[in-house]
């Protein structure tokens, strides 16, 4: 909701300096709603906790699990809390596009409160998510002040290779993670949605620290290349095969997963050129999802690619997880891949940003406190194609 004070907010945000943004944000909430406190907060790498921005002894981090602030998170939604001193907290999911960047935290006295505030505090969180994003191009403040340990050299090439970790349409919604968040090696994801496809990769590059990262990288490049040179998806395989090949000569390669999704349809076009794998929630039943298999990029060059059709309904959702996943042995010697169906039931209703690190937190627990390997999960949650005006009853 847009009135006068929330677009005067609005434009404060939108002419302040970037590494500002959450200063001015505060200034201005003092000014126009009578904000007692102010507080910005943006989830660390690993979301595990809601880290202050700026950082300051006054604001202390807070976990996503447990906590009022996590519960907006998590939920996308407001979360009010009344105290017993006239005093309302209002947190608000700073959120753009389904990207999760934080949470704003306000306190207004009980008198200053009424549903129309709260609308139009949604939409400022809104306003600070996008402002928050777009700033991230000219300073590192953010990035920084999000961080609750270093990154590796690795982790920091991969992470600034990848896209957001969620996005939601009115055709599918859908999350991803990697861990370990900090110090990941070779395994990562690229999705991208145009006005026809979704089209999402899941990559797992062999090898260790920066040399795996720049595996990744080449393979993630020389995809989003062919992508936009507007080649359909064997031939995308096909051209980062040759990549990797001309790079390495057979001594690397990246087993990979591409998926494109046709948003009219849902027709599915997938290329299994490795080791990720794909299961699907239909109706309760979950499924594992098995192509055929085809050679990882990279492996022997000048590799032919096949792509095989499949059809998504409304309300399938299909997870895509590395082996880091799947392959996780237990101090017993258990596989997670036998308990990644139950997983997938257990988490059927949490939202598909959820579903990533809920389905890595259950890994971790399948460890057992040995070392987990690098890993990665997509979740896509297909609603089914955007009903038009003429079609809608």
């Amino acid at each position: 909701m847009e009135t006068g004070r929330s677009l005067a907010v609005e434009r404060a945000l939108r002419d302040a300096a970037p590494d500002r943004l959450v200063d001015v944000l505060r200034s201005a909430l003092r000014k126009h709603y009578g904000a007692l406190t102010v507080a910005v907060r943006l989830v660390d790498y690993a979301i595990h906790s809601l880290q202050p921005a700026p950082s300051s002894p006054a604001v202390e981090p807070v976990p996503v699990d447990g906590s009022p602030h996590g519960r907006t998170f998590g939920a996308q939604e407001p979360f009010v809390v009344t105290s017993g001193q006239g005093e309302v907290e209002l947190h608000l999911p700073v959120t753009i596009r389904g990207d999760r960047v934080g949470v704003l935290s306000v306190t207004l006295s009980a008198a200053h409160y009424t549903p129309e505030v709260l609308a139009e505090l949604q939409h400022i969180a809104t306003v600070t998510a996008r402002e928050i994003t777009l700033a991230g191009r000219e300073t590192d403040r953010y990035e920084v002040e999000r961080r609750a340990e270093r990154l590796t050299l690795a982790a920091e090439m991969q992470w600034l290779l990848l896209p957001s970790r969620s996005c939601e349409r009115a055709e599918f919604a859908l999350g991803a993670h990697l861990e370990p968040a900090y110090a990941i090696y070779g395994d990562g994801f690229d999705w991208t949605v145009s006005a026809e496809y979704l089209t999402v990769t899941v990559a797992n590059g062999m090898g260790e620290g920066v040399n795996a990262a720049l595996l990744t990288n080449l393979v993630i490049s020389a995809l989003r290349n062919a992508r936009r040179a507007g080649l359909g998806l064997a031939d995308q395989a096909a051209l980062a095969d040759e990549a990797v090949f001309a790079q390495y000569r057979g001594d690397a390669y990246v087993a990979t997963l591409l998926l494109r999704i046709e948003l009219a349809t849902g027709l599915v076009e997938v290329v299994d050129a490795g080791s990720p794998r794909m299961w699907r929630l239909r109706a309760g039943v979950v499924e594992s999802v098995d192509p055929d298999h085809q050679m990882p990029l990279g492996m022997f060059g000048d590799t032919p690619y096949r792509m095989e059709p499949l059809r998504a309904e409304p309300g399938d959702r299909l997870l895509i997880a590395s082996d880091g996943v799947y392959s996780a042995v237990s101090p017993s010697g258990s596989i997670f891949g036998d308990r990644l169906k139950r997983t997938m039931r257990a988490t059927r209703l949490l939202r598909a940003s959820q579903v990533p690190t809920a389905v890595l937190r259950e890994v971790a627990d399948h460890h057992r406190g040995t070392a987990v390997d690098d890993a990665v999960v997509v979740c896509i949650d297909w609603h089914g194609p955007r009903r038009s005006a003429s079609t809608a009853t």
